[in-house]
């Protein structure tokens, strides 16, 4: 079978409705949205475009669901989201060219985001028989403290576009787990993978209207209602600062749980004691996940004088090196942006460092004339004030900046409003957890590019957002906290 061909049948199977209380159904009015090849510009497939009656129905539908599920034994739940894992194991081909199709990852990458994102299900279908509670005396006497775990209630969950699958399992595992019901709003650009994720979720066993998923055009339309309705009671958010504060303030009205995974703008620090070649394999591995196009992506590098020279002719071989193509093609490594204003913004950071005295090692221009591809680029000598180093580049650029002593490289790292995760390359044991406990940030990667665990608690400090996403952590944003006095 062609690629082609595969891919014309897997998006003709995937479906393209709203599903609410376990029914696919079209969009209130009959409308839709199309869903864009990022490699092409191309329509993939038209959806459904939710309105705010739909988005009411799917509140509705959790809302109904949510007593009989929160009674579901642990275990039952449980095993529903092995199901799930191994279902999702099954059609890891189909979740992973989907992906490739509607975000633009290359395919290898995708397979690697769908074994990731499906351990958020092995995880918390274990964590589920874990919720309990806690029972003790009285320090003065006369009662018993008896301290248990509830669901928080139906969740609203919105979805980024960069990790179609993963940012989802990590939002609806922990909730199914917990006994909470859920609306799904995935990302307009790639909304594909929720769907086929619903479905297979449904061929798992979870029960009708536990999992609702809302496509539209219009998110804050759409979403705002379900903020103000008081049914609600849970909002998790991935996505930019500037929106999560939106919805912050909007939640305030009802008090609402909130989860936010919000922006970053990660520094990599290599010091002069580092494995160079182990930072600049780091480096890629941290810079280039997903074309850049993700939280996590180191953003600023911060080299020490000894080593930067090596640091920047190396890390400018590899980049140089990598192969840029559409997801699908054999040896692709570097897909499309997300879109043509997400190309246009990268392109145009690096244009205004370039004028401000930058000087650009390799790469530097969009690449193709057809889809939003850009060139792997390394730019050294950037300016203090380039929106390279100031603010969160999501694409495939490499900003490398000199510093000469350890306070002064955590001073730089520290130097933004964003805290979701720092990574450091030392081969000095002291050094690292000086600088590990330094970093403001929600994570840190010590002489590693890769962080994110299904086993561990994700999320930021300060602008990135607050809450956390896995580990054992995960669980307790959706469990809400009761505590019984009875007397003897």
């Amino acid at each position: 079978m062609s690629t082609s061909t595969r891919e014309k049948e897997l998006l003709a199977a995937v479906p393209t409705g709203l599903f609410i209380g376990g029914r696919w159904r079209e969009a209130t009015g009959g409308k839709r949205v199309a869903v864009e090849d990022p490699a092409t510009g191309q329509t993939l497939v038209e959806i459904a475009d939710g309105t705010v009656e739909d988005g009411t129905a799917a509140l509705d539908a959790a809302v109904a669901a949510a007593p009989a599920w929160a009674r579901t034994p642990t275990r039952v739940r449980a095993e529903i989201l092995r199901r799930a894992f191994d279902l999702v194991a099954e059609r890891a081909d189909d979740f992973a060219l989907l992906m490739t199709l509607e975000m633009g990852k290359p395919l290898a990458e995708a397979k690697g985001e769908v074994a990731y994102g499906n351990e958020f299900f092995r995880w918390f279908s274990e964590e589920a028989p874990r919720i309990a509670g806690r029972y003790s005396q009285n320090p003065v006497g006369g009662s018993r403290l008896l301290t248990m775990k509830q669901p928080v209630g139906p969740v609203l969950a919105i979805l980024p576009w960069n990790f179609p699958l993963a940012m989802g399992t990590r939002k609806i595992a922990p909730a199914l787990a917990a006994g909470c019901t859920i609306v799904v709003k995935p990302a307009t650009q790639t909304p594909l993978t929720t769907l086929y994720l619903a479905q297979t979720l449904a061929d798992a066993g979870v029960p009708d209207g536990v999992v609702n998923v809302v496509t539209t055009s219009t998110t804050s339309k759409v979403v705002a209602p379900l903020i103000a309705d008081p049914r609600l009671r849970k909002l998790t958010f991935t996505g930019s600062t500037p929106v999560g504060k939106k919805l912050v303030e909007q939640s305030a009205q009802q008090l609402l749980r909130i989860s936010m995974e919000l922006g970053g703008n990660a520094p990599f620090l290599v010091f002069d004691d580092a494995d160079v070649d182990k930072a600049v394999e780091g480096a890629m591995l941290a810079k280039m996940r997903n074309q850049g196009e993700a939280c996590t992506a180191a953003n600023r590098f911060y080299v020490q004088r000894p080593v930067a020279e090596e640091f920047s002719r190396k890390l400018a071989e590899r980049m140089g090196s990598l192969v840029v193509g559409r997801g699908t093609e054999e040896g692709a490594q570097v897909g499309p942006l997300i879109d043509g204003r997400a190309r246009d913004d990268v392109a145009q950071r690096v244009t205004e460092a370039v004028a401000a005295g930058a000087r650009v090692v390799v790469g530097g221009a969009p690449v193709g004339d057809q889809g939003y591809f850009y060139a792997p680029t390394v730019v050294t000598d950037v300016p203090a004030g380039a929106r390279l180093l100031t603010e969160e580049t999501f694409g495939p650029v490499a900003p490398v900046v000199v510093f000469d002593t350890e306070e002064e490289g955590i001073a730089l790292a520290n130097d933004t409003e964003y805290g979701l995760i720092g990574y450091a390359f030392t081969q000095g044991l002291d050094r690292a957890m000086r600088v590990a406990e330094a970093l403001e940030t929600g994570m840190v990667g010590l002489n590693a590019g890769v962080v994110s665990n299904a086993a561990a608690p994700f999320g930021g400090v300060k602008a990135s957002g607050f809450g956390r996403e896995g580990g054992a952590e995960g669980i307790e944003e959706y469990l809400e906290t009761k505590y019984v006095n009875f007397p003897l």
